[in-house]
């Protein structure tokens, strides 16, 4: 086995985190853009400032789902270079 090469299970293993990174990343960031339109359907906000709070829901659930998902990768590339 070449020492500069991944082997089959750490490819398996990059893939398997890649995949749990961008579900829980969606999930993330669905949830939060769950709470802003369930906002807007609880109070009864419509017209412009539905608009507002939707658009502020889809960039805070963007937001968190970027940072799931780096924070996700981070940390299994440094645990990957520990050795784990």
């Amino acid at each position: 086995m070449d020492m500069g090469r991944e082997s089959r299970w750490e490819k398996d293993a990059m893939t398997v985190e890649i995949v749990f990174a961008l579900v829980t990343a969606v999930a993330l960031a669905a949830a939060v853009f769950a709470v802003a339109l369930s906002l807007t359907l609880v109070f009864g906000i419509s017209g412009s400032v539905r608009k507002g709070v939707l658009v502020g829901g889809a960039l805070l659930g963007a937001t968190a789902g970027v940072g799931r998902l780096v924070r996700v990768l981070l940390r299994f590339d440094e645990q990957h270079r520990m050795g784990r």
